[in-house]
């Protein structure tokens, strides 16, 4: 994936290539370290069936660092930030295979307790940083961040619900990332203007972002549904509520983006928008106006 990454030769890209490299190179060390630290306790190097705390705690950490979640996940959205799209759909799609399948099959020696605070804070921070965001690639990095804090709440206690929902995911954020790259859409203000060049794509893209976002009638509500479900049967009601709340947070930026897809400007007014981006004031000017 490095190659893809940097093949602008942008320094953005360079950037988000180098980002990318270290940290994925320090998970696959401290996966290999938690697995080192178990057999030298135990004489066991099956990493499928840890025991010893300590290397639980260390995979635990590297495999949520690999994934990105919180508090390991700021090297996500920079690097999806610097990437083309058809780059940005396989770091958010096919890079997260090798991750999930270690999640699933080590999810029995995981450490429960951080990793429902992480998936919780994944959740909380996925919704609340996508509210100011403008830039599309950004928003589905931290759409991403959210959706895993749903998928690693309930690894612990129905690993082939995590499984559902991250093929879901996949199929959801496939379509949005190839119906961007179709209408070469990478802002906000470029969205507005798509429904007329395409407006069945609109308005796929449209249904496909509110199925994210986890409304009833639409196939992204299923997985939310199942969790809930299952968390409630787990004693865990406190975790189900506060999930589902911050998922409103989510809500929010898909709605927006939902709406910036489906919104019919007049001509002159796109000409506006396009000359206001091209003069738009600097902060050092409106500091001095105001």
């Amino acid at each position: 994936i490095l190659p893809l990454i940097s093949k602008s030769h942008h320094p953005r890209a360079i950037e988000a290539a180098t980002k990318y490299f270290l940290t994925q190179a320090a998970a696959s060390t401290l996966i290999l370290f938690s697995s080192m630290t178990n057999a030298w306790h135990t004489g066991q190097w099956d990493i499928t069936q840890l025991s010893h705390p300590v290397s639980c705690l260390i995979l635990t950490s590297a495999i949520a660092m690999k994934l990105g979640l919180v508090p390991f996940h700021f090297w996500f959205p920079e690097v999806l930030q610097g990437s083309p799209l058809t780059t940005g759909l396989l770091l958010s799609t096919v890079m997260k295979f090798p991750p999930i399948t270690l999640l699933f099959m080590t999810s029995h020696s995981l450490n429960p307790t951080l990793l429902t605070i992480m998936a919780i804070s994944s959740t909380a921070l996925g919704g609340w940083m996508g509210l100011n965001q403008t830039q599309i690639r950004k928003i589905l990095a931290f759409s991403s961040i959210a959706h895993l804090g749903w998928m690693t709440i309930i690894v612990s206690y129905n690993p082939k619900l995590t499984l559902l929902n991250f093929y879901i995911y996949i199929l959801m954020t496939m379509t949005i990332f190839l119906a961007l790259n179709t209408n070469k859409v990478l802002k906000l203000s470029t969205l507005m203007t798509t429904w007329t060049k395409n407006p069945p794509l609109s308005t796929m893209l449209f249904l496909t972002l509110l199925s994210l976002a986890g409304l009833p009638p639409l196939t992204g509500f299923l997985p939310k549904w199942l969790i809930i479900q299952e968390l409630t049967k787990q004693s865990m009601t406190p975790a189900a509520m506060t999930v589902s709340i911050l998922s409103l947070l989510g809500l929010y930026f898909y709605l927006r983006l939902a709406y910036c897809a489906t919104i019919t400007l007049p001509p002159h007014t796109t000409n506006h928008m396009k000359q206001w981006h091209i003069n738009k004031p600097t902060n050092t000017s409106i500091a001095i106006l105001a």
